[in-house]
């Protein structure tokens, strides 16, 4: 057999083998003839490939979590955090000295237990009350924005990246210089809360266990807010969760397309039509006198009879509107007609009894 002929062999028995393996993964079944799928493949399918809080879930975990509702049908809360970006840009380079960019990365609903369980820790996470809501927030800072902001605060150079030590706790000057620079944030929330509906945050509590700083059900959505804030060389990430049980009170306002809408009224109309009321024309009617009498009495009223009235020159009657008692006062004549001189007006719940 020649050289050419044992090549040919050697590359049909290549293929045939390839061929069996492709046959034989395609064809794996439990016996009945349906194909088997292995573990990855089946994650894939489902979206159990894990959370890792920045991308879009799919497959089964969509309908697991439809629930949700999507911070797409709260308009006005996107406005509230282009404000909060806005005024955090200003207050932080105030507070820090030093050039601080403010952007949002990433607005995203999620159930609260999913959130605890994807903090990278270290990290430090305040607890605020929204006082006049009733409820609380979260916000959490994570060690890259901790070791910059102390960097920044206590004179590091600029251009060099913030050391970060791992393996130790939080000392006590890192948490009161990051608890400041959360106070000015929720300063700063408030603020873009005010147009909507006036609300003061206070910052409650610091902790660096995120089993410590439960505000609501494992269960219980909420909507998280990703902000990076970049100090030059410098920066970290900040993350607001706000449940929506703290955002029910005010759940009609952050419905709203755009800032005082009225939801179909029309204000310009509105006032229009209260202008043109006044200028409508309403009758009066003058009650001189009212009596008591039999019903047999009325049915034996005959034409030309005539009905006393127990009216005087300075008797005082009433006014009415429809139904409604307007005025009172004192009957009189003007020239060859009968005319009512009013003096007082009634209050609108007086009894025109």
């Amino acid at each position: 057999m020649s050289l050419e002929e044992n090549t040919e062999d050697d590359a049909l028995s290549d293929e045939a083998l390839a061929a069996q393996q492709a046959i034989a993964g395609d064809e794996a079944d439990d016996g009945t003839g349906n194909r088997v799928l292995d573990q990855d493949e089946i994650d894939s399918l489902l979206g159990f490939d894990g959370y890792d809080g920045e991308h879009e879930d799919d497959g089964i975990s969509v309908l697991i979590n439809s629930a949700l509702v999507n911070y797409e049908r709260l308009p006005m809360l996107e406005v509230v955090y282009d404000r909060l970006v806005r005024l955090m840009t200003t207050s932080l380079r105030n507070f820090t000295s030093d050039n601080v960019e403010v952007s949002i990365d990433s607005i995203q609903s999620i159930r609260f237990g999913d959130y605890l369980n994807s903090i990278p820790l270290p990290a430090m996470l305040g607890v605020f009350r929204a006082e006049e809501w009733d409820n609380y927030g979260l916000l959490t800072v994570d060690s890259s924005l901790i070791y910059s902001t102390v960097d920044v605060l206590l004179g590091g150079r600029r251009g060099t990246a913030a050391m970060r030590i791992e393996g130790r706790p939080y000392t006590t000057i890192e948490r009161n210089l990051v608890e400041r620079m959360i106070n000015v944030v929720l300063v700063d929330l408030s603020a873009a809360f005010d147009p909507l509906a006036p609300v003061n945050f206070r910052l409650d509590r610091l902790e660096t266990n995120p089993r410590f700083a439960t505000i609501g059900r494992p269960a219980n959505a909420g909507i998280i807010t990703r902000l990076r804030i970049d100090m030059e060389d410098r920066g970290g990430k900040l993350e607001l969760m706000l449940p929506y049980a703290t955002l029910e009170p005010v759940r009609d306002l952050l419905l709203q397309m755009f800032m005082g809408e009225k939801f179909g009224r029309d204000s310009i109309w509105e006032n229009h039509l209260a202008s043109e009321l006044w200028q409508t024309d309403v009758p009066l009617r003058a009650v001189l006198d009212e009596q008591t009498v039999s019903l047999n009495d009325v049915l034996n009223l005959k034409k030309g009879q005539h009905l006393p009235l127990n009216t005087g020159p300075d008797s005082e009657i009433k006014l009415f509107c429809g139904e409604v008692p307007m005025f009172t006062g004192r009957i009189g004549r003007k020239g060859n007609m009968v005319a009512v001189q009013v003096e007082d007006r009634l209050a609108q719940n007086e009894d025109p009894e």
